[in-house]
């Protein structure tokens, strides 16, 4: 398939490839989650379940009214229970994908990292993939993580690339292009992330990525923006051209997020990764088209 360059051609690709999946919506109680279930129902998306509390049924059931054949209600004792229903839900393969309403994050994550009952198997690492469509930007920006881990091991690093480059590979990209971010590009034994780094950079000159160009570290301009890397002297498949950028821990993925988002008028997809099937747990500050987005990724992804 061609790559996915913007969010307008992903979800050309989910209708060009007929995907129709059904969600599980904990707790829709919430005008941004209603209006995602809405315009994907209007656009032949998805179909939802959609868990809810008694507390809030007539809200819920304003949308059934609308599209009374492609949505179901179930009713939970509460927000947690609505949880672990929607997690079932996923696991019993009613729906594939999982998404949040209006619950708290962590209440949803109980669920999903559930030991005997959750969505993460044995020996997983559950992690953070967002995709931003960026103003200046050529192509899409993946970047890990910025919500889950907060300092990666060598093995959460590996196990984020993994994730990370599958995704990528399934919206085009044949030869990801990926950049190990540091405030400089040395490596440094004060920062144990960029031993980790060099360790990653040798395993996929090894093959153990596939086809990718990974290098670093370097920081975000000079993966971004071939000037900065000509200026610096910096010369690799990967400067000013990087598709997925690995982060050194959740506060500095975290900030870039927030940054490009509000400053840099940055459009947002985020699913969690390495789950039985994705799962969205956007942020409640997060737009509705982001939100949105954050849905069509999850139900173009396998």
């Amino acid at each position: 398939m061609s790559t996915i360059q913007n969010f307008d051609q992903l979800i050309n690709s989910l209708h060009k490839r007929q995907i129709h999946k059904k969600v599980a919506v904990v707790c829709p109680h919430d005008p941004h989650t209603e209006y995602v279930i809405t315009r994907s129902l209007r656009e032949g998306i998805a179909e939802f379940l959609l868990f809810t509390t008694t507390e809030h049924l007539t809200y819920v059931e304003r949308i059934k009214m609308l599209f009374p054949e492609q949505v179901e209600i179930r009713l939970a004792t509460d927000g947690d229970d609505a949880a672990r229903l929607g997690v079932t839900a996923v696991r019993e393969g009613e729906a594939g994908v999982l998404m949040k309403g209006t619950l708290n994050t962590d209440n949803l994550l109980r669920a999903v990292l559930d030991k005997q009952h959750g969505l993460l198997p044995p020996g997983k690492t559950l992690s953070h993939l967002t995709v931003a469509q960026l103003p200046g930007y050529n192509k899409v920006l993946f970047f890990s993580d910025v919500a889950v881990i907060p300092r990666p091991t060598l093995e959460q690093y590996q196990a984020i690339l993994d994730y990370d480059l599958k995704i990528c590979r399934h919206l085009g990209i044949e030869e990801p292009r990926v950049a190990l971010i540091h405030c400089t590009e040395k490596t440094n034994e004060k920062f144990p992330h960029t031993v980790s780094y060099a360790a990653l950079k040798q395993q996929a000159i090894e093959g153990r990525y596939g086809k990718t160009y990974i290098d670093g570290p370097m920081d975000v301009k000079t993966a971004c923006d071939h000037h900065s890397a000509e200026v610096k002297g910096i010369s690799s498949p990967v400067t000013g051209q990087a598709d997925l950028l690995i982060f050194p821990n959740i506060e500095a993925g975290n900030t870039f997020y927030k940054t490009v988002s509000l400053f840099g008028q940055a459009d947002m997809a985020g699913i969690l990764t390495g789950t039985l099937a994705p799962v969205v747990v956007s942020s409640r500050a997060d737009s509705n088209e982001s939100k949105y987005y954050s849905l069509i990724l999850a139900c173009i992804c396998e």
